[in-house]
């Protein structure tokens, strides 16, 4: 006769239930998988699938009730996790999108703005032009395949536990934080070094011939200059993004190894041991 007690119940969702958190926080916060063009139905069925599949590799289980207090905080421990590693994707998708913010306002299309679904604010064509771009890219190089796969590897280098996570990790992921001014003023300098020598040739020829109406021809100008660069740097930026996914996913790869780890414990200093007769 086939008996399930309470225990085995709380067994089975707490197989599903864990791993389910850190994937669809994963999910959720993964630029491509996250968007909100998505259908949520779309998203559910597919971190259910994946919880499915990678829940009888996980090593073990913690011996906590997933619906007790301490099972909970281990959910949100999971979610913290997967909203890391997909952070540290969506930082790349940040960074060039920053490169459209700064190539929009050199040349003249501040103004142009667009309301951004996925970030909920206002964002310029060029940007979201470069967003498009990278997206594209992000799919040829299958950079979501291989993210899914760190994912499933973080459950072997990071198993699911009650024992609370090294803080180290939220400062490496302060510090790869830094990469969206670097890399959008990078792949930005092209634009901004073209537009600045044809300010700076405006600026000579209006001071030529001052009857020249600076504002009637110099946003003409700096707009077409400013197409005409991107035109010809959109076929160099291939190499460029492509080293900018591969180091996102190995920061994502590599932060749960970085959270398992143990700040080194202090030996309490002691005091020096002076043979007899000495005196301090």
């Amino acid at each position: 006769m086939l008996t399930i007690s309470s225990a085995d119940i709380n067994i089975w969702i707490a197989s599903l239930l864990w791993p389910l958190a850190r994937i669809m926080a994963l999910i959720a916060a993964s630029p491509l998988l996250g968007n909100s063009a998505v259908p949520a139905s779309v998203k559910v069925s597919l971190g259910v699938g994946i919880a499915a599949i990678v829940a009888p590799a996980v090593p073990a289980w913690p011996a906590t009730d997933p619906l007790s207090m301490a099972g909970l905080l281990i959910v949100a421990q999971e979610m913290l996790i997967g909203l890391a590693m997909g952070f540290s994707i969506r930082i790349i998708f940040a960074a060039v999108e920053m490169a459209g913010e700064i190539s929009s306002l050199t040349m003249g299309l501040g103004f142009a703005t667009f309301f951004d679904p996925t970030t909920q604010g206002r964002s310029s064509a060029i940007s979201q032009f470069l967003s498009l771009v990278a997206t594209m890219a992000f799919l040829s190089v299958n950079a979501h395949l291989v993210l899914l796969s760190a994912l499933v590897e973080s459950f072997s280098t990071l198993p699911v536990s009650s024992i609370p996570v090294y803080g180290g990790g939220f400062k490496q992921l302060a510090d790869w934080g830094g990469r969206i001014f670097s890399t959008g003023v990078q792949l930005s300098l092209p634009i901004v070094a073209a537009l600045l020598i044809t300010n700076v040739a405006l600026g000579i020829l209006t001071r030529a011939a001052p009857q020249l109406n600076l504002f009637g021809i110099g946003f003409p100008i700096t707009l077409g200059v400013g197409l005409l660069v991107i035109a010809m740097t959109l076929p160099y930026l291939g190499t460029p993004i492509q080293n900018l996914f591969l180091d996102g996913i190995e920061r994502a790869r590599l932060m749960p190894r970085t959270w398992s780890q143990r700040p080194p414990v202090a030996k309490p200093a002691t005091s020096p041991v002076r043979p007899p007769g000495l005196q301090p």
